[in-house]
């Protein structure tokens, strides 16, 4: 199926709880693989603007993640500490693999990428940097604090 990035919605918006959503305030996607009919695995054109976050530091258990920089400057974030990447840098990040990552946009000027990642099952997902994690059910995602306490 033909898609034409142009025709897709762009919408912002996380589902974390209140405290954590300015960090992804500057979070713009376009639900590429969605509106292709994709079942097994997501695909997002994403636009960062200057001093948002792709989102919190994080590693999932079963689900693996891929990202594509198309154009713009961001700073990947891992434990191993921070690196450039410019468009047609890439990076991935497999399941199980207990490696927070995220990105940051610290240009002045909007930057994009594709994020890929499947939809595996049962997957959680952990926040190294702070007091969160999230577990996928069959309604969604669920976030609870370390402890296994929900957020309000």
């Amino acid at each position: 199926m033909l898609i034409n990035p142009e025709n897709i919605p762009e919408k912002s918006g996380t589902n974390y709880p209140e405290e954590f959503k300015s960090f992804v305030a500057g979070r713009y996607r376009k639900r590429l693989g969605n509106a292709a009919g994709l079942k097994n695995f997501g695909v997002n054109l994403t636009r960062l603007m200057p001093g948002s976050y792709s989102a919190l530091r994080h590693w999932h258990t079963k689900q693996d993640e891929f990202i594509y920089v198309v154009s713009g400057e961001l700073i990947l974030v891992t434990d191993e500490g921070e690196q450039i990447l410019t468009a047609g840098m890439s990076a991935g990040f497999p399941a199980g693999v207990a490696n927070g990552h995220h990105l940051i946009n610290r240009s002045n000027a909007d930057a994009v990428y594709l994020e890929i990642g499947d939809r595996t099952p049962n997957d959680e997902a952990d926040y190294p940097d702070v007091d969160l994690i999230a577990k996928l059910n069959s309604e969604g995602w669920v976030f609870t604090r370390k402890d296994g306490s929900l957020y309000s």
